[in-house]
Formats: C-alpha cells, structure tokens, sequence
C-alpha cells in the first residue's frame, strides 16, 4: 500500500511562509504517521480478537466460565483506567519514549499470554497488556497531530489513524477467527510478537523524541484518584453482565469509581501542577468533541458484538464465517475515515460528524428490522455497511475536533481524552445495551427470542445516535466566517 501523502502545498504557493512548520524532531511525517497507526492497530484489534478464541482457552486451560470473562474484561479495565496517566506521560516523558515503552510492555505481555499455562498467568498477562496499551494508545494519535502541521494535511492524517483505529476493532472477529481455527488460540495472542518487534524497531528508526510538556513533576495524588476512579467504574460495568445494575457487587463499584472522579476533580482544580487541567474543557471543541464520542461510541461499539452474536447463535454461521461476513462493514468504516477530511473542507467538521451519525442511526434502524431467517444481503451486508460508513464519517471530525484546540503541552492529555471517551463509551454502551436484550429474551435462547433481543439492542442504539447528531447539531462550534476579501 502506497504511503499516504500530507503534503498541503509547495512553497511558492505561500512566499511568505517558513520552509516548514512541522514541529523540529519530528521525523519523515508519513513513516510517523505509519508508525503510530500500526500501533493503534494493535490496541484495538486485541480489545475484541480473543472473543472466538474463548472456547478453545477454556477448555485448553480449564477456566470456569466466570474467569472466561476476564480474558476480555482484565484488558478492558486496565485500558481504560490507565489511559489519561499514559497520555499525560507522553506529555512529561517525550512521546517517542512513552511509544516505546507501551509497545515493549504490551508485546512482552502477549509473549506471557500466548505460553500461559494455567488461567491466571493468562489474565494477568491480559491485564499486563491492557497496562502497555493505555500507555501506547494516546501517543500514537499524539505523534501523529505532533509530526503533520496543522490544517487539511493533519486532518487526512487523523483521518488515516482513525481508520486503521477502527478497521482494527472491525477485524478482531475475523482475525481471531482465521488464528484459532488454523492456528490455535495462542496464536491469537503470539502473533501480536512479530508484529510487535517490527513496529518498535520502525520507531526507534523513524521517530524522533518530542517532549511537549514543560518539565515538572507528576501530578502522584491526581494519578492515582483517576487511575482508580476510571478502574472502579470500568470494573462496575463489566459487573453488570453477570449481576445487573443494581447488585452491591455491581453499585459499589460504580459509585465508588464516580466518587473518586468527583474528588479528582476536586483535587485538579487546587494543585498547581494537575495531571489534567480542567481549562481544557474551556475549549468547546474539546468538551463538546469529548461528549459526542462518548455517546456515539456508547452505541457503535456495539454493534460487532451483537451483529456476530446474531450471525452465530440465529443464523448458524460459524466464526471463521461470521468474521467473513462483517468483512464488508470493516471495509466501510475504512471507506468512511477516509472520505471524511476529503469532506470536512467542503461541508464543514461539524455538519460532516452530525451526517455520519445519522447515517449510523439509519444502519442501526434498518438492523432492528432483522428477522430469525433474515437473507444476508438484507439482514447483515446491507445495514452493516450503512452502519459503519456513517461511523467513519463521525469518527475523523470529532477527533480533529477533540485534539485541534489543545496546547501543545496538553496534547498527549488531550489524545488520552479522547481515546477515554471513546472506549468508556463504548464499554457503557455495551453493557446498557446488553442488559436492554435480555430484558427482552428473558433467558430463552430460541432463534426467535434472540432475534427479538437483539432488535430491541438496535432499535435502543438508534435512539442513541439520534441524541447524539442533536448533540452535536447544538454544542459543536460552528466555523468560524470567512473574512470580507479587500
């Protein structure tokens, strides 16, 4: 595949302007950009790529179905409570450095998981990784607003990362698939350890050091209250798939990961050098870019599991099948990442994130109307790709929104953000969303009853996507107005 190109311009379009206003050590832009998308990738493809190795672990290491479920939820929680430290870190410590350091934790952690023995050594070597990807995660999208000068040369670079970002999540099912019924389940995990080596050695090469933050200590009290706070709330919801929302093993974490945000808050507001400064909110683009991720994610990041869910256990597809299946939605969310900075110029980043999401809304009304029999031209190709598509085109203006108007020593924070509010979304969602179908089957398991479950998931993330374009329609910042030419 031919190297993207975020060149904008020859300098005699500009006489007047510097040869180059790329940040000094910043390396070759697309071999960074390269970099830090192969990076992501990894992140993300491991959030679900063990989801149809589960049976084979279970009974190759003899896991109950309980700890079954940690294998998922010991990555996710992890990945979730560590992002915003990972990112601040990328800040004080140099971007290139906190790479690095996320991918050699991250890679050594599947190495640990792929030669586990017994249960545990395999959760922990998931939490491990989850650990290596909250530091990695937001210096890749960093490293890549930090080497592409800002404007339409940025936006097709975000563009490109946020489309590796989300062919990752969309391939988790398929690769899983093709490892475990080839190669076995370890594979799913060693094979994150080729790929591993060859991206932190294109790094070492390719990327220089950038430190965007000024020199001070880390906010220790700040960390931890986030870190813990996040954790708890994250651990909550994973609860809820086993307990429901209203058991204390559910309630008291939940509670207690939202205090501890509270006192986070609290906290950030009087120390003088805070992990996370909250003028960042002052910026409506952030705060509002933020929330719209938040809530789209609450429902997009659903629908590959309740589409490979259906494909499974209602049509009788198996998982290599099921993975081919949702090969075409993959390709759309490509599709739609990458025709978004080529539309932003001519609709605006606004009006382009509210079209995405209703494009979305209308995949996901279409899905609800899936039936126990459904053809797979009507009840899968179709509506997957309207769904994905319109996921694309939401994706790449919300992150430039999110990132575009952060200082340059806020702009790891300000990528760790955003990757939070994408994958706290998306983990409220699922759970809200799964617990809305089983109120509807009521635990039968007939074609017929799961069906009507997994509608009624559809039909509830249509509704979802709808507040979502109103929310954006009315908080996103509206362009500012061309001045009069002379």
């Amino acid at each position: 595949m031919a190297a993207p190109s975020f060149r904008t311009g020859s300098p005699s379009d500009c006489p007047s302007a510097p040869p180059s206003t790329r940040p000094p050590g910043t390396g070759r832009p697309w071999a960074v950009v390269l970099v830090a998308c192969a990076g992501t990738f990894l992140v993300v493809l491991d959030v679900s790529v063990v989801n149809v190795a589960l049976p084979s672990m279970r009974s190759d290491l003899g896991m109950s179905a309980a700890a079954l479920q940690w294998v998922v939820n010991a990555y996710s929680i992890a990945f979730s409570g560590f992002m915003l430290l990972g990112g601040r870190a990328a800040d004080l410590y140099g971007q290139k450095r906190m790479f690095l350091l996320g991918l050699g934790v991250f890679t050594a952690a599947s190495v640990a998981g792929g030669l586990a023995q017994e249960g545990w050594q395999l959760l922990a070597a998931r939490a491990v990784q989850g650990l290596g990807a909250a530091v990695l995660s937001p210096a890749t999208l960093t490293l890549v607003t930090s080497a592409v000068p800002e404007g339409q040369a940025r936006t097709r670079a975000i563009g490109t990362w946020a489309a590796v970002g989300a062919g990752g999540g969309a391939a988790g099912g398929f690769v899983g698939g093709v490892l475990t019924d080839f190669l076995g389940w370890r594979w799913v995990l060693l094979v994150n350890v080729p790929v591993g080596a060859l991206v932190l050695l294109a790094a070492a090469l390719w990327v220089r050091e950038v430190r965007t933050g000024r020199r001070r200590r880390l906010d220790l009290p700040g960390a931890v209250l986030v870190t813990g706070g996040l954790a708890s709330f994250s651990y909550g919801v994973v609860q809820t798939e086993q307990t429901g929302w209203t058991d204390p093993r559910t309630a008291v974490p939940l509670l207690a990961g939202l205090l501890l945000l509270a006192v986070f808050a609290v906290v950030e507001a009087r120390t003088r050098d805070p992990l996370m400064p909250l003028k960042v909110f002052r910026s409506r683009a952030v705060a509002a870019a933020n929330a719209a991720l938040f809530v789209t994610s609450s429902a997009t990041f659903t629908m590959w599991f309740f589409m490979t869910m259906y494909a499974q256990n209602v049509l009788g597809y198996g998982p290599l099948q099921a993975g081919l299946a949702l090969v075409p939605s993959s390709v759309s969310v490509i599709v739609g990442s990458k025709l978004g900075p080529r539309l932003i110029p001519l609709v605006g980043a606004r009006r382009l994130a509210v079209a995405g999401a209703l494009t979305a809304a209308a995949g996901f009304a279409w899905q609800s109307a899936m039936e126990p029999h459904g053809a797979y031209a009507t009840a899968v190709l179709g509506p997957g790709i309207l769904m994905m598509t319109g996921v694309g085109l939401a994706i790449t203006p919300l992150a430039s929104l999110a990132t575009a108007g952060a200082a340059p020593g806020d702009a790891g924070l300000v990528s760790g953000l955003t990757n939070t509010s994408r994958t706290m979304g998306g983990a409220v969602g699922l759970a809200v969303l799964a617990t809305v179908a089983a109120s509807r089957t009521a635990g039968a398991t007939t074609p017929e009853a799961l069906t009507a479950g997994y509608a009624l998931a559809f039909r509830t993330g249509t509704g979802i996507l709808l507040a979502a374009a109103l929310l954006m329609l009315l908080w996103l910042p509206r362009p500012e107005p061309e001045p009069a030419a002379a």
